[in-house]
Formats: structure tokens, sequence, C-alpha cells
């Protein structure tokens, strides 16, 4: 019912807000641009010659003065004078306006940006159009809301609903993918397994008055991003020292960052107070399971965890067979500091992660061919730190190359470029964008996020990473159960072990009560370790041995341990796999697809833009309407005949029988994304209407319903269902 009374209100239809644009897109506001290198030599460039425009007009000021102080200066020499001068300052405007719109092209992290205001103007219109037809809204609205907190309304849930599915169906069916639920709360011992109760931080500062909280590098950014794009009077030098800062943001320790906003004089932006020194802030929600408080537990900040720990158990459901993958759909919980851009930084939101559990020592993949001639852009370590800007790529030669680690790695970035696309997202405003080495983790092979072009610029929505086989053996060492695969060999193998064994006798009576920490730091040394103090021992009879958990050396005489070289035949391999993870921020990509689909068109008047958003029938909100072309009881009965065909076929669809005017009902159905209309204007055949086309054709009643099963679930394109039915001529009303 909502739906319904949302979709029949008549003052929603046309928006005002984008009439001086005419048909405006995203794609309008952001044309192609030269590499960013030679934007930044241009800009450069460009500040020199100002630089050099407000000295002349400065000397030019002088010599007003001179001549003017002048005893017996003429009124012409003064007015020649002052003409000079008025022409230097208009050329030093013309270039100071050159300059900042290069500036702002610049500021877009590298990708495309075109002038602010109308990236500003544009993306006012789509979420105005958004909020109003309640794709989603803020929370808890008539409490005035909570930051980063957001509900979907009726056709943003069936988007959503949409696009999981097709997840759902690109990836766990057509990948035979074991699909998982876990908890939303995660006891603390897990998360402090996998690190991120010791480094799931951003660092903060607080306004030293009023205590609101700001994000550190979020500051830093943003007065070095306004500093570049406004202010015309910064030299290349000065101007070449904000890109760095910009560039090693992500490096910057807490003392570093906070001496760069004491330099800078950055205050708090709402009140100009002074701020404190930053300090970190653990990004999760913490919690306690239980009513005693004894077991503390946090809001998950990520749904991998829950596949890492039923490892052992999902190995063994898939019959101890490698590879594979396992996948969850959730929610997540991240407490930001300052939550801003609307949906793509959120406090609750949800991910679509695979875990691709694969033998270390072989990491290809069977269907990668299917992918391998993909071309699409890339943008690569080397050309981010050239300062060039993403290029298209076979990924056939990105892999054979070494730019992509491995043919899973490559499988996954093909597969995630195929699920943007077809979703509706464009393919020119889509690149991978691969982890510079100060963004990797240390245990990392590879990563390459799949950024989106919007209007905030690039924005990272699915991380593809190699993640190595670090998980595991975070979870395996912590709670002491292995979670390892095995590889059973046809015939036995030799293979030469390093034994350790302590003599945990002598050991006691050495360390007393920290034995056990002792027998265990020596059981964990690593090969060369181990044979180093063999042969340190055979040498001197005793070793200096640091054991971590005790903070401190101990001495280890020979007596204490036995270190040999053994061979031995093994029946099997044991190891610990690695993991390709992909992860998908659905809130990012949802809100990328609204900026990609959403365009503007003259109504027949041509004095008002209606708003259309051009959702693929895939992840459309409504496949399709029906409505009577005029009110008569006739054509209602005929339309609720078809209605209750397309509830039977599983089509999502409204009827409107309210009489309004066609073009009126028309204009509301586009503006929700809706991609078919079925005009009933005889009893026998009806007319569908495509919307971004706006043709129609004329089908008979009793075969709607096949037909737009057909088009919504992709087995036709309206170009196949055109070349079958006639076509209906009756000039569009809209």
């Amino acid at each position: 019912m909502l739906l319904h009374s949302l979709f029949i209100s008549t003052s929603s239809t046309i928006s005002k807000t984008l009439t001086p644009y005419k048909t405006l897109t995203l794609a309008l506001l952001f044309p192609r641009r030269l590499s960013s290198m030679a934007a930044a030599a241009g800009e450069d460039a460009l500040r020199r010659a100002l630089a050099e425009k407000q000295a002349a007009a400065d000397a030019q000021a002088e010599a007003v003065r001179a001549i003017k102080a002048r005893a017996g200066a003429s009124e012409a020499e003064v007015d020649a004078a002052v003409e000079a001068l008025k022409a230097l300052r208009v050329e030093a405007g013309a270039t100071a306006k050159r300059l900042a719109a290069a500036a702002a092209a610049a500021g877009s992290n590298g990708g495309g940006g075109d002038w602010a205001g109308s990236r500003e103007a544009f993306r006012q219109a789509v979420v105005n159009t958004l909020e109003r037809r309640l794709f989603y809204i803020p929370s808890f609205k008539i409490y005035r809301g909570v930051a980063g907190l957001y509900d979907y309304g009726p056709p943003g849930c069936a988007v959503k609903s949409n696009v999981l599915a097709f997840w759902r169906q690109h990836f766990v069916l057509e990948e035979n993918m074991l699909e998982v639920d876990c908890p939303c709360v995660t006891p603390e011992v897990v998360l402090k397994a996998s690190g991120h109760v010791d480094k799931f931080t951003d660092l903060m500062v607080k306004d030293e008055k009023t205590g609101t909280c700001y994000r550190a590098d979020h500051l830093l950014k943003d007065f070095c991003k306004e500093k570049l794009e406004k202010d015309p009077k910064l030299s290349p030098e000065q101007a070449a020292e904000l890109k760095h800062v910009l560039a090693v943001l992500d490096d910057l320790s807490a003392d570093e960052l906070g001496a760069k906003i004491k330099e800078y004089g950055i205050t708090a932006p709402d009140t100009k107070n002074p701020l404190s020194e930053p300090y970190p802030f653990n990004l999760m929600f913490q919690t306690s399971i239980g009513p005693s408080g004894l077991s503390p537990g946090y809001m998950r900040p990520e749904t991998a965890q829950g596949i890492f720990v039923n490892f052992k158990d999902l190995y063994y459901y898939n019959g101890n067979k490698l590879p594979f993958a396992a996948a969850q759909i959730g929610q997540a919980f991240r407490n930001e500091i300052s939550p801003r851009q609307g949906l793509l930084r959120v406090r609750e939101f949800t991910l679509a992660e695979i875990e691709h559990f694969v033998d270390p020592e072989d990491k290809s993949h069977p269907k990668f061919g299917d992918v391998a001639d993909l071309e699409f852009l890339m943008f690569p370590r080397e050309l981010q730190l050239a300062g060039e800007s993403a290029k298209p790529m076979i990924l056939r030669e990105a892999v054979s190359k070494g730019t992509v680690n491995n043919e899973t790695l490559g499988y996954f970035i093909g597969r995630v470029y195929l699920f943007l696309t077809r979703l509706g997202i464009d393919k020119d405003r889509l690149r991978f964008r691969q982890h510079l080495p100060n963004e990797m983790a240390h245990y990392a092979a590879d990563c390459w996020d799949a950024e989106i072009e919007c209007s905030y610029g690039w924005i990272e929505c699915v991380g593809i990473a190699d993640r190595s086989a670090y998980d595991l053996r975070a979870h395996t060492e912590k709670s002491g159960v292995p979670l390892v695969a095995y590889e059973k060999f046809a015939e036995p193998k030799e293979v030469e072990k390093l034994v350790i064994v302590p003599s945990k006798k002598e050991l006691g009576l050495a360390f007393k009560g920290n034995q056990k920490m002792v027998v265990e730091a020596l059981e964990a040394m690593s090969e060369k370790e181990a044979l180093e103090m063999k042969s340190a021992l055979e040498s001197k009879g005793e070793v200096d041995f640091h054991v971590c958990t005790l903070g401190k050396d101990v001495v280890i005489k020979q007596n204490m341990v036995s270190i040999s070289i053994e061979k031995k035949k093994e029946h099997q391999r044991v190891f610990t796999p690695s993991v390709i993870e992909p992860s998908f921020g659905i809130g990012r990509i949802i809100y990328c697809l609204f900026e990609h689909s959403f365009y503007t068109r003259p109504s027949k008047s041509e004095d008002e833009q209606l708003n259309v958003f051009r959702f693929p029938p895939l992840v459309a909100p409504i496949k399709c309407t029906v409505f009577p072309l005029v009110k008569s009881q006739e054509f209602d009965d005929v339309a609720k005949v078809i209605a209750k065909s397309l509830t039977a076929a599983g089509i999502s669809h409204i009827i409107d029988i309210t009489g309004t005017s066609i073009g009126k009902r028309y204009a509301r159905t586009d503006e929700i994304g809706v991609p078919f209309a079925v005009t009933v204007d005889s009893t026998t055949s009806v007319t569908i209407r495509e919307r971004d086309s706006k043709e129609q054709i004329r089908v008979e009643v009793d075969k709607v319903a096949s037909v737009m099963k057909e088009v919504a679930d992709g087995q036709s394109t309206w170009a196949d269902v055109t070349s079958r039915f006639p076509a209906h001529t009756q000039p569009d009303k809209d």
C-alpha cells in the first residue's frame, strides 16, 4: 500500500531542480580527461604564470602610485598607467580561474571530475529524488536522525533485494559456493585473533572546548584539497608539498598527523576551536554476551571471520577437497567517527563476501579462460607511482605479465567486472586499482579494488585480495585447532623434517613457572633459527634466546633441547590454504548504480525536466506497470486480469486505475526506474512501452505475462521482443 500511494503521488512527478541542465547525466558532468601527469604539469605552469602576472600587477600598482605622487604628472599619463594596471589584473583573474578549474579537476582522486558545482548539483538532484521517492531516508527521521544510519524504503528494498539475488546467482550458484550465515555478535577472542581488537582503528581528534570528534586524516585531507582547489596564491612548491601530504596520508603516524594539523593551523570545522592531539579510536561497537558482562564481544566489522572459524567443518563438508569457496551476505558494523557521503560511509551496512580457499602452491583456475579476454580499465601500482591514469588492459595479459599475481585472483577480478557492468554500472567509469605498497597488509600477496566513479570521485566498492594464509594461521594459533588441508600422495615421499625436542625436565628446573612459554618459543622456531641455535650450542654449549612472551632473553644450554634434521616418509602433505577474498560493499554499489542510472529529459512542453532512472530490468524495483488508458470498467477488468497473470509469473508490478493522464503516469513510473509500462487500450491487445527509448509494441493480452518474464529475467532483450511484435506508432504522451 505504501509503495502504491507513493507511486500515484502526482505532485512529485516532475523535478524543477535541474531545469537549466536540460538532459543531465553523470557522463556529461565527467568527461574523459588528460592524464593526471599532464594535468599536474598544466596546473604547475598556471601557478607560475599567475605568480608572474600578480607580480607584474603589483609592480604596475607601485608605478601608478609613483606617477600620482609625482608633481606635474598629466591626467593622460595617470589614466594610461591605471588602464595598464586594470589589464594586468584582468589577466591575473583569468589565470586564477583557469588554475581553480585545473586544481578542481586534478583533485578528484586522479580519475574524473569537472566543475565541482556541477557535481554538487547533480548529486543533489539524485539524492532529492531518491529521498522523495523513498528509495532511502535517514533513520529515526522524526527524532532528527543519527549520522551514518539510513533506512531503505520500498523501492530501495526492492533494488537491494534484486542486487543481492543477482550476486547470489552470479557467484554462489554459478561457482558452486558454500553459503553460510553467521551471527553479527562476535566473541572478543575471535576478533583478537584476527587483529581487529588491536588494530581496527582510525586516528581521531576532539574539539577541545565542545568535545566534538573528527577523523584526523579527513581534516588534513580536506584542508589540502581546499587549498589546492581554491587558493590561487599557492606557489608550485607549496602545491607540491600539499600533494605529497595527500599521497602519504595513509602512512602518517599519530605524531606526524598531529604535527601537520598544527603546522597548517587546522581547527575544528564547526567552531574554529583548537583540536586535541590525534589518538586511536577502535571502530567496532563493543557489547557483552550474557548478563554478567564477563564475556566481552563486538558487533562484527566484517562477515569474513565467521567463514574462517568454520573452515574445518566446511572443508569436511566439501569432501576434504580444495579449492572451494564459502560465501556470506550479512550486516556489518563500524562506529565511524564522522560519517559522511550518504550511503557511502555508514555505521551499519550490508557486505557480501567470498573466501576462496586454494592451495598456495597452485593458484591456477580452471575457468580463467572464460574471462581472460575481457578488457577494462586497470590501474596497476606502476601507473599510479608514475602519476599516470588507468589504462584499458586485457586480463590475460595482466596475469601473464605478473601485474595480477595469479589466475585465481584474475578470475575473480573478471567476474566482478561482469557482475558490476550487468547491474548497470558504466564500464567507462569503473576501474580496478592495485593497492600501493603502503596500503598492502604485510601478509597479502596482491590486492585490487574495484572503484566506481560517482559525484564524490572514485569510490572503492569491491576489494579483491589474495590474503595468503594469514587468517587461518591466526585462528589456528589462537584456538589451538589446526585449520589445515591435506594432499594425499599416490606414493609415500621421503622428506627432510626439522625435529625440535625440548627437554621439559631441564627447562622446568631452569625456568620453573616460565617453562611452558620457553617450550612454546623453542617449538615455534623457524628452520633457520633452529639450525643457527644448533650450531651455537655445539660450538659454545649455550646460547641467548629471546622469548617474546616473557619479553626478555634467556640462556638455553645444550642439555635443554635437541635439534635435528631427520628423513621421514610421508603419505600426505599438510598445509594451510591461501584465501582469495572478494568483498562487496552492497550499499556503495547501489548508490553508484543510482547515480549511473539517473538522467533527466524534457517534458513535451520542454519547460520542465523529467527525472528517470534507467535501471536494467535485472535490478529495477518494479518490472512493469499496468494502466488502463481511460477510466472504464471494461479496461479496468482487463488490467486486473493482466495483473493476476503477472503475479502468477512472479513479475513485480503496479496496477494504476486512477484515471490520471497517461503522460503523468508514464513520468511517475520512469522516475522510480520501472522499465516497462503496459497500457490497456483494447480488450484483446495492449501496448507495451519501453522506458528509455519510449518505443511501443502491440501484444495480445494473454501473452503479456510471458513477454514481461522474458525481458525481466534477461532471457530476451527489448530488441528481440520488438522484432517479434508489431510497433505501436501512437506518440508517447509524456
